[in-house]
């Protein structure tokens, strides 16, 4: 399974239930543009096991999103013996746990994403660094999204790759008519998040109609 064969992905972060998991998945349609993603509130309550249901029900691309902060090696091993294809680490952490986490990454096969919340540049941090990290997220948090003022920073995409051969996703406050935003902006994954009816956060809606709701994102997403 390769990231780079195609121009744009979106990416689905489910969060909660292993239930909703088992409700949700079975009515996205296998497209090799859609990454289906383990979220770090699913892997807390559903551990590696739930990673491994996500991947006995998706034969495309999945992302554990444990955010390693320490103990890249044995955390990238845990991802990889789930089944994940990829997993993520926080830009926060030391700079020796990012180059253990790529090399790590590599070696088992699965791509390294470095998250990039609450950094407040991503360049400055990627660059004492020996390795180059598959994708680089740019974040804003479900926290953040209760601030208004508070906006997805596009502008570090460009100094990103001015000096990294990385894929861009982008993740906060995204919903499917929004991902195109992300794409014009020079991202190449948006990141969904699957919320519940009642939440306040923006995402897709656990009740929505999944069967009719993923066309209309893949038209966002283009060829």
């Amino acid at each position: 399974m390769g990231l780079r064969t195609l121009k744009r992905y979106v990416q689905i972060a489910f969060n909660g239930t292993a239930s909703q998991v088992r409700r949700i998945l079975p009515q996205i349609p296998y497209d090799p543009r859609i990454i289906i993603e383990a979220g770090t509130p699913y892997i807390k309550l559903n551990g590696m096991a739930g990673v491994g249901l996500i991947r006995r029900m998706w034969r495309g691309l999945v992302v554990a999103d444990i955010k390693v902060t320490d103990g890249a090696v044995r955390e990238v091993v845990f991802a990889a013996g789930a089944g994940a294809n990829a997993a993520t680490v926080m830009g926060s952490a030391p700079v020796e746990t990012l180059d253990f986490f790529v090399e790590f990454c590599a070696k088992h096969n699965i791509f390294s994403m470095i998250d990039m919340l609450g950094v407040d540049n991503p360049l400055r941090k990627m660059l004492p660094m020996q390795t180059n990290p598959d994708v680089v997220v740019i974040h804003k948090g479900r926290d953040e999204e209760s601030n208004k003022r508070n906006i997805i920073r596009y502008k570090d995409i460009a100094k990103i790759r001015s000096k990294f051969d990385s894929l861009i996703s982008v993740a906060g406050g995204l919903e499917y008519d929004s991902v195109r935003k992300a794409y014009f902006n020079g991202a190449d994954i948006a990141i969904l998040n699957v919320v519940a009816a009642n939440d306040p956060n923006v995402g897709l809606r656990e009740n929505a109609n999944f069967r009719q709701l993923i066309p209309s994102i893949l038209d966002e997403v283009g060829q």
